[in-house]
C-alpha cells in the first residue's frame, strides 16, 4: 500500500555515511533487506519483515527512522514501537539506545508499559519522545485522552515486533483497532511488522495492512538450521504428568557444563517446581533464577539486569521471555515439557546463539512418554522447514464497546466515524452495520433491560449524533480496566521481615490462596514461603522451612496442542522406521501397544474398549488437544446416558479421551457416539444446563467494560465479579434473550473455551472413520490416558499426593507389566 506526504519532506533512500561507518565500527555490514526497509520507509510502504534470528530483526525495523530522525530532527513522537511483552519492551530500549549514543543522534526513546512509574507517564504525554516503545494496553490507554491528537497527529512509522505470537488473539483484534485509530490520527504513516517464525505470512500481511490492503511480505532465509536433540536420560521416564521432574539431575548437568542455559517450561507452578529441584541438584551453588509473569516488577528487572551483564548462568522462565529478548551469550535453551507447537518451539530456542550464522543449540526434555512423541514430531518439522500458528479470525466482538469508549474518552464522535475506523481493522473488515449499531446500543445505555440502571449508561448525546461519555467517573472506570486479558482474581505476596512489614515479590491467584491456612508453606519466587494470613487483599508471608510445600497452580497454564503438531505425531506413529530416533523405553511401549492393541492411525481414529477398576473404559485417541477433548468428553456421555450405556465420568489429555461407565460399549455404539451430528443437540443441552456460558460471559463483561475488575485502587475479587456477572448473566437470560453480549458470549465460548471448530473438523474427518478394539486390560497407550497423572494438579495434599501420584507411577508399570505377561502366553500358545 503506498501513500504520499501532503506536506512531507524527502525521505533518504539509501543509508547515510555516518550510519555506514558505524557498521564498519562495529565489523558489520548493511544487510541487503535493510537496505530494502529503508527505501520502503521511504516510498511508504507498509512492509512485513520475516527474518531468522539474530539477523538483525529490530534494527532493519528502527533503521528508517534512525536514519530519518538523524536527517530530520524533530520535537514529539516519530515512531511506535509495538512490543507484547513487557520485557522486550525493555530489552530494545537498552539495545536502541547504543546505536543513538555511539553516534551522537539527537534522538529521544522512552518506554512505557505496566511498570511505568506515574511521573514519567505525565512526561511522556506533556513531552514525547521521539521514539515510544509500549505495549498494546498501554497505547490504547493514551488514545484514550484528549491530547491524542496532539501526540499522535505526526507520527510516522509504527513498528510491531513479534506480530505473529498475537496477531491472531482477542489481543491482536484489541492491537489491530489501535492501529486503525492511530491511522486515522496520522493517516501517512508507515507500519512494519518484525517477526522470526511465521506459517501464514499472507495472513499476517492482511492483518498489520490498511483497509482491506496487506502489507508487502519481506522474507529472509536463514543459511543454517538450530540443533535440537532430545534430553539423553537413563532415569525412567513417566507414564504421564507434566513437571519433568524426573530430569532434573540431567538438566542440572548440562547447566553445569553450558555458558548460559535458558530452562523454558509452560506454566509458572512449573517453573516453581523445577527451579528448586534445580536449586536441590545445584552442588555447584550456581547462580541460577527464576522468571515468570506473576513475579514483581523489581524481581523481573533484576532478573533482567543480571542475565544482560553475565551475572547468571540459568533461569527457569515461561513464556515470558520467549520473545525477541537479545541476550547473545545463551548458548543452550533447554524445553522441559512438550512444546504444544512448533512455532513456538522455534521461537524459544532462537534465544540461544542469538547471531544469524550460528545454530541455536536446544534440548527437549518430555514430561513423559507421549510428549516424547511430540518433541520428535516438532524436531522433524523444524529440520523440513514447517511451521505452524493460529488461524486468522473475525474479530471478537466484546473488544468493541471498550474501543468505542475509548475513541469518546479522547474526543467526541459519531457512531459512522467510528464504525469506519473499526472496518479499517483487518479482523473487522467485514462486520455489519446492524452488529456495530448493536454494540453502540449497548455502549450507550447497556440495552433494553439494563438501560433503567445510571451505572450502564455511558455515552451521552451532546448534540445530535454526537456523543461523549456521560460522566468524567465513566472515563475512569474506563481507563483503569483497558484489556483483554482477563484474569483470574489475584493476591499481592508480602514477603515479611516483621510484623505486617515487608516487601511485595508478586502475586498469586486468589482460589490458591483461599486454600491456605496459618502454617502452610508454598514455593513461590523461588524460595519457600510460610503462610501468616491474608490482609488488606495481600497474602503475608515469610521465609520458612517444609518438606513438601504446595505448588501455586495459575488458570489457562496449559498450551493448547496445534493442529498441526498432532498431525505431526500421528505421522510420526505410522512411520515405525523413525523410531529409531526415540529413547529405547518409548521404542520398547509403542511396540508393546503394536503387539497388544493398534497404533493410532492417520486416517482413522482408534477406539479401545477395556475393563478396568470394575468399571469399563471407553478410549478415543483423537490427538486434537485439551479444549476439544474436554468438549467431546462432555458431549459424548450426554449421548451414551440417552443410549443406556451408564456413563461414570471421563478423563482428558491432548492426546485423547477416556470414559468410565457400567455398560460396556461395543462397536456398534461408535458410529452414534463419535459423530458430527453430537453438536446438534447434545451441545446446545449441555450449553444451556452447564456453568461453562456463564464463564464465558463473564470474560465478556469485563472486556466489554460491563464489570470493572478495577476501581480507583482497589480490585475486586474474582468471588465479587462473579456473583455480578452471573446475576446480569439471569436477567438478560429472562428479560432480554436477544442481547448482543449474549450472542458474543456464545461465540466467545465456542472458539476460546470449547474449540467447536478443530472439535467439529475432526468429527465430520473421521466420521465413520474408526478402529475399534475390545481388549482384556488397558493397552500400553492407554495407561497415561487413564490415570491422568498429572503433577500439575497438586494443590496442597503436600506428602499424600506425592505418594499418590508415586502409587499411580507404580500402578503403570504394573499394567505394562500386565500386558507383557499377557503378550508373553500368547506368543507361547
Amino acid at each position: 500500500m503506498t501513500r504520499t506526504f501532503s506536506a512531507s519532506v524527502k525521505r533518504l533512500k539509501t543509508i547515510p555515511v555516518l550510519f555506514s561507518s558505524w557498521f564498519e565500527d562495529k565489523q558489520w555490514s548493511v544487510r541487503p533487506y535493510q537496505k530494502q526497509m529503508v527505501k520502503a520507509f521511504a516510498e511508504q510502504r507498509s512492509t512485513l519483515l520475516i527474518a531468522p534470528t539474530g539477523a538483525g530483526k529490530t534494527l532493519s525495523g528502527f533503521l528508517p527512522t534512525l536514519i530519518d530522525l538523524a536527517k530530520h530532527p524533530q520535537t514529539g513522537l516519530h515512531t511506535i514501537y509495538i512490543s507484547p511483552l513487557k520485557a522486550l519492551t525493555q530489552d530494545i530500549h537498552r539495545n536502541l539506545q547504543q546505536p543513538i549514543d555511539d553516534m551522537s543522534l539527537p534522538i529521544t526513546v522512552g518506554a512505557r508499559t505496566g511498570d511505568t512509574t506515574a511521573y514519567q507517564r505525565q512526561q511522556q504525554r506533556k513531552r514525547p519522545p521521539n521514539i515510544l516503545l509500549i505495549t498494546p494496553e498501554s497505547l490504547m490507554l493514551m488514545l484514550s485522552y484528549a491530547d491524542a491528537p496532539r501526540i499522535f497527529g505526526q507520527v510516522k512509522a509504527i513498528i510491531v515486533d513479534e506480530a505473529h505470537s498475537f496477531a491472531f488473539t482477542k489481543r491482536g483484534d484489541f492491537t489491530a483497532l489501535a492501529l486503525a485509530r492511530l491511522q486515522s490520527l496520522s493517516p501517512e504513516l508507515v507500519r512494519f511488522g518484525l517477526s522470526a517464525t511465521v506459517a501464514q505470512p499472507e495472513a499476517l500481511a492482511a492483518w498489520l495492512g490498511s483497509s482491506g490492503e496487506p502489507c508487502e511480505v519481506l522474507a529472509v532465509k536463514s543459511k543454517v538450521k538450530p540443533k535440537i536433540k532430545l534430553l539423553k536420560t537413563k532415569e525412567r521416564m513417566p507414564f504421564g504428568g507434566y513437571m519433568g521432574k524426573y530430569a532434573v539431575k540431567d538438566i542440572y548437568a548440562q547447566i553445569a557444563t553450558a555458558k548460559t542455559t535458558l530452562v523454558f517450561v509452560n506454566t509458572r507452578a512449573q517453573a516453581e517446581l523445577i527451579f528448586q529441584h534445580l536449586w536441590t541438584e545445584n552442588t555447584q551453588v550456581l547462580p541460577i533464577a527464576i522468571y515468570h509473569g506473576s513475579l514483581s516488577k523489581e524481581q523481573r528487572q533484576k532478573t533482567e539486569a543480571m542475565m544482560a551483564s553475565g551475572k547468571l548462568r540459568a533461569i527457569v522462565a515461561t513464556s515470558a521471555l520467549e520473545l525477541g529478548i537479545d541476550w547473545g551469550d545463551v548458548d543452550l535453551v533447554i524445553q522441559v515439557g512438550a512444546p504444544k507447537g512448533v512455532s513456538r518451539l522455534l521461537q524459544r530456542i532462537g534465544r540461544s546463539n542469538h547471531r544469524m550464522d550460528e545454530p541455536s543449540q536446544a534440548l527437549l526434555v518430555p514430561a513423559n512418554r507421549f510428549e516424547t512423541l511430540e518433541c520428535q514430531a516438532a524436531i522433524n518439522a523444524i529440520k523440513q522447514g514447517e511451521l505452524d500458528g493460529d488461524s486468522p479470525h473475525s474479530g471478537a466482538l466484546d473488544v468493541l464497546p471498550q474501543y468505542i469508549l475509548n475513541c469518546v474518552c479522547s474526543q467526541p464522535a459519531s457512531m459512522d466515524e467510528i464504525y469506519q475506523q473499526v472496518l479499517d481493522a483487518s479482523p473487522y473488515g467485514g462486520l455489519d452495520l446492524q452488529t456495530f449499531t448493536s454494540l453502540w446500543q449497548f455502549t450507550e445505555n447497556g440495552g433494553y433491560a439494563l438501560q433503567a440502571y445510571e451505572r450502564y449508561n455511558r455515552l451521552t448525546e451532546i448534540e445530535p449524533g454526537v456523543f461523549a461519555p456521560a460522566s468524567k467517573r465513566i472515563t475512569m472506570r474506563h481507563r483503569q480496566n483497558i484489556g483483554t486479558i482477563v484474569e483470574a482474581g489475584r493476591l499481592r505476596v508480602k514477603r515479611l521481615r516483621r510484623a505486617h512489614q515487608g516487601k511485595i515479590i508478586g502475586e498469586v491467584e486468589e482460589y490458591f490462596a483461599q486454600q491456605l491456612v496459618p502454617g502452610d508453606t508454598f514455593f513461590f519466587a523461588g524460595e519457600v514461603l510460610r503462610f501468616e494470613g491474608i490482609k488488606d487483599m495481600m497474602v503475608e508471608a515469610r521465609p520458612g522451612k517444609a518438606k513438601e510445600p504446595k505448588i501455586p497452580s495459575y488458570v489457562g497454564g496449559q498450551m493448547p496442542l496445534s493442529t498441526f503438531l498432532a498431525d505431526g505425531v500421528r505421522a510420526l506413529l505410522n512411520e515405525p522406521e523413525k523410531w529409531r530416533a526415540l529413547p529405547k523405553q518409548v521404542r520398547e511401549w509403542l511396540d508393546l501397544q503394536a503387539g497388544f492393541s493398534l497404533i493410532p492411525s492417520t486416517d482413522r481414529v482408534l477406539v479401545e474398549q477395556f475393563p478396568f477398576r470394575q468399571t469399563q473404559y471407553t478410549l478415543f485417541y483423537t490427538f486434537e488437544g485439551r479444549k476439544a477433548n474436554q468438549t467431546l468428553g462432555m458431549l459424548v456421555t450426554r449421548r451414551m446416558e440417552k443410549l443406556g450405556l451408564k456413563p461414570l465420568s471421563f478423563s482428558i489429555t491432548d492426546y485423547g479421551l477416556s470414559i468410565s461407565s457400567i455398560a460396556v460399549v461395543e462397536e456398534a455404539h461408535i458410529p452414534a457416539l463419535f459423530n458430527p451430528d453430537i453438536l446438534g443437540d447434545e451441545l446446545e443441552d449441555w450449553m444451556l444446563a452447564a456453568p461453562m456460558l456463564k464463564r464465558s460471559f463473564r470474560r465478556v463483561a469485563v472486556v466489554s467494560g460491563l464489570i470493572e475488575q478495577q476501581y480507583h485502587s482497589t480490585r475486586k475479587t474474582m468471588k465479587q465479579v462473579t456473583f455480578s456477572t452471573d446475576l446480569i448473566y439471569d436477567t438478560l437470560r429472562e428479560h432480554d434473550p436477544d442481547h448482543i453480549l449474549l450472542r458474543v458470549t456464545r461465540e466467545d465460548a465456542e472458539r476460546e473455551l470449547l474449540d467447536l471448530q478443530r472439535l467439529g473438523d475432526t468429527l465430520i474427518r473421521f466420521n465413520g472413520m474408526f478402529a475399534f478394539q475390545q481388549l482384556e486390560k488397558a493397552s500400553p497407550m492407554a495407561i497415561p490416558i487413564v490415570l491422568d497423572v498429572k503433577s500439575e494438579q497438586i494443590k496442597g495434599q503436600g506428602a499424600e499426593a506425592l505418594l499418590e501420584q508415586a502409587s499411580l507411577y507404580q500402578e503403570a508399570e504394573n499394567m505394562l507389566q500386565e500386558v507383557k505377561d499377557l503378550l508373553s502366553k500368547k506368543r507361547d500358545v
